[in-house]
């Protein structure tokens, strides 16, 4: 599976700016039958009627069903939207359901859907005759996936990949074309690879939907009494899925936490135009390990120095000349960071390194000082361009590079500049289309303006809500080009819910995210992942935490009674005494009052 749908090497070339789907690939409407012993799940689409498997309630067997359903009488009748896989614990099998949907636009002509909820079937009879600790663990195992119900920002279709960036989807061939929608994909943006994989090995082909988790917005506006329309696509790569927190850096192979192809796609008068930008952790071996402090000491690990060479040649290999842009700090931790990886890039002379410190230079919110950054790269996103096919589907420029932002995070600071980005490459597509003359730009046109400012505001809110758990910082940089007195106290509510998540809750997410991920692989033989992890120190924090308010109770209450006695100044003390001990130890214990992933290591 991993070798379909790669095609490294550029973002692609050849004819076409798809058309209409020549036909239906996967099943649109679906009917969950519940029997005794069984689930069917149907097709009742009716460009494909006669699909059909079952799933065994009790052993979870998977089959193809080609038998008549018509003289049985289910229990229960349900209408499903489509089936994101199936993944095997312990003792049952969990089918992952497309409950409800939402439309959102549409791409090359073919509906784009937007996942609103979703549920785990559950297939687990043979529990009943496991042990003691399989229950337990199996329990533990279904609470992770009660927290996978929850995943936001994933989109799907039924009859176009959305894996592909449009450049590449115009190389594909007629033969590929025809092929099931998981064949022509790329495995890295497919957030359900691994739960895919039971339905590919029976065929499943019509039930086999590959998602994305990301980002899609559009906006349709009128330019010079023509319709026009902007296209946002942000696809997160599944190589080092995870949290905020729990996934920094790089891995071993060079993959990045939080990497992301972005696709800003322009439609007008049938002109069609696409550019392409990533974003992903700095490509060191590093870790912020959450410790109940606001902002936790970066780590950098020794390593082996090709993860970044590896990293940076697999970028290359897939989009062309790197123009790597460093966001971060240049003082403390992040300057430390910073300076670790440009001394890396000084060794890869195929690519260019621009480091430049956000924070610094646009300070005050000043987001027109972006200008700056621009300025120093102008050549190379003038001559990397964009993709651009004309009314009659040809292919008339082609992008042949790409610019990679980064930050800490890869959310806040990395948004702002990419939307800054983008807006200039905009500019230069309308020029070419000739919509704009050599002295317009789309910042002319207020209406215009905000709708793209809009668009992009709620891109990055939605990508930073799929790995940090809330909506994005310094939004106001993007939505009015300054911060706000609301801006800023909506900042302040993100940064304290951050913290929160991060410290108490992000353990549980992340190990949801390595077991559907196939990251973390279930043992039925092997030792229990909970046995060996005895000691919960997060059971604690509740007692800690009744400590501390309690002891800083007692101490006002007695030191209120002080000057009635002797023995209250003396209670003062040993309260005041307690209470700073307590709060001592869990700040000298912080990481182990943190929720922390059992089931895999960081790298």
């Amino acid at each position: 599976m991993e070798g379909e749908g790669e095609e490294p090497g550029g973002h692609g070339g050849g004819g076409g700016g798809g058309g209409p789907p020549l036909r239906n690939l996967c099943c649109r409407e679906l009917s969950l039958l519940e029997f005794p012993d069984r689930y069917v799940i149907r097709s009742v689409d009716p460009d494909a009627p006669d699909h059909a498997f079952s799933i065994g309630r009790s052993d979870g067997l998977v089959e193809p069903l080609f038998e008549d359903l018509s003289s049985l009488t289910p229990s229960r009748v349900s209408t499903i939207y489509g089936v994101l896989g199936i993944i095997r614990l312990i003792a049952g099998t969990y089918v992952l359901l497309i409950t409800s949907r939402k439309e959102v636009g549409t791409h090359l002509n073919s509906s784009v859907f937007h996942v609103t909820s979703m549920r785990f079937l559950s297939c687990n009879g043979a529990l009943k005759h496991s042990t003691s600790q399989e229950k337990r663990d199996e329990a533990y195992f279904m609470s992770l996936l009660r927290t996978i119900e929850s995943t936001p920002g994933l989109y799907y279709s039924y009859e176009r990949d959305l894996t592909l960036n449009l450049q590449r989807t115009c190389k594909l061939t007629e033969e590929r074309m025809h092929k099931p929608l998981w064949k022509q994909a790329d495995p890295r943006f497919i957030w359900n690879h691994s739960l895919m994989e039971e339905l590919i090995e029976n065929k499943l082909d019509a039930f086999t939907i590959p998602a994305i988790q990301g980002s899609f917005q559009s906006v349709q506006f009128t330019l010079k009494d023509s319709p026009a329309r902007i296209t946002l696509i942000s696809r997160r790569c599944n190589r080092r899925l995870g949290t905020r927190m729990w996934r920094r850096g790089a891995n071993l192979e060079g993959s990045t936490a939080n990497f992301i192809e972005t696709e800003q796609i322009l439609e007008f008068e049938g002109y069609k135009s696409s550019f392409l930008q990533i974003r992903g952790s700095i490509p060191l071996l590093w870790e912020q390990i959450v410790d109940l402090s606001y902002k936790p000491r970066l780590n950098i690990i020794n390593h082996d120095e090709t993860v970044v060479e590896r990293h940076f040649r697999d970028v290359m290999q897939r989009y062309g000349e790197t123009i790597a842009i460093d966001l971060t700090d240049k003082e403390g931790d992040e300057g430390r960071l910073s300076d670790a990886f440009a001394a890396e890039m000084e060794k890869l002379p195929y690519c260019r390194y621009v480091p430049f410190d956000f924070h610094h230079t646009c300070a005050k919110g000043n987001f027109d000082n972006l200008q700056l950054l621009y300025d120093q790269i102008k050549e190379n996103v003038e001559s990397q361009g964009y993709l651009l096919i004309n009314t009659d589907g040809e292919i008339l420029i082609e992008q042949n590079g790409i610019l990679r932002v980064n930050c800490v995070d890869c959310l806040d600071r990395t948004n702002v500049t990419q939307s800054y980005m983008a807006r200039k490459s905009l500019n230069l597509q309308l020029q070419q289309m000739g919509a704009f003359s050599s002295s317009e730009c789309i910042s002319m046109y207020s209406d215009i303006y905000e709708k793209f400012k809009i668009l992009w505001a709620e891109h990055g809110d939605e990508i930073s809500l799929e790995y940090a758990g809330t909506h994005a910082l310094k939004g106001d940089l993007v939505r009015y080009g300054r911060q706000t007195v609301g801006g800023m106290i909506k900042d302040g509510i993100s940064a304290l819910t951050r913290y929160y998540l991060n410290n108490f809750q992000d353990g549980i997410r992340q190990d949801a995210l390595d077991l559907i991920s196939g990251r973390y692989t279930i043992s039925r033989s092997g030792p229990s992942p909970f046995q060996l992890n005895g000691f919960e120190s997060l059971s604690y924090l509740p007692v800690a935490s009744a400590l501390i308010v309690g002891g800083l109770t007692m101490t006002t209450f007695t030191l209120n009674q002080v000057g009635r006695g002797t023995q209250h100044f003396i209670s003062s003390v040993l309260w005041a005494g307690l209470t700073a001990g307590v709060v001592a130890l869990v700040k000298a214990n912080g990481k182990q009052f943190c929720s922390r992933p059992r089931l895999c290591s960081l790298l």
